[in-house]
């Protein structure tokens, strides 16, 4: 299975340690750029994206930071939605988890109403 990663320049060291290549966006055009390259084949004019990046279809798992995820708003919610490759995996950052945001137990144990 083919994973990329998205996030803090941190973060992209430590995952190419495991065999998982990545870019690091420092802001929402990289972010976006990336995303649409990854998910849609398209490139963007105003970024130049590293050849690391892949294409659609290319990818069947990407992994972001939530920061990442935040950049990309409504496009993560309607490509998750989609049901289409790559699967969306959000993760903590360098710094921590954001506010506001539910672990992956905490919202399974919502959607099937279990309170522990």
């Amino acid at each position: 299975m083919d994973y990329f990663f998205l996030g803090d320049e941190e973060l992209v060291t430590a995952f190419r340690f495991v065999g998982i290549d990545g870019m690091a966006v420092r802001n929402s055009a990289e972010a976006i750029a990336a995303f649409k390259k990854i998910t849609e084949g398209l490139k963007s004019d105003t970024v130049d994206l590293p050849a690391c990046v892949p294409n659609a279809n290319e990818c069947q798992v990407l992994l972001m930071t939530e920061e990442t995820s935040d950049w990309l708003a409504d496009m993560v919610i309607d490509w998750q939605l989609s049901g289409h490759y790559p699967l969306l995996v959000e993760i903590p950052g360098i710094s921590g988890r954001l506010e506001g945001r539910k672990t992956l137990v905490e919202a399974i144990r919502e959607a099937i109403g279990i309170q522990v």
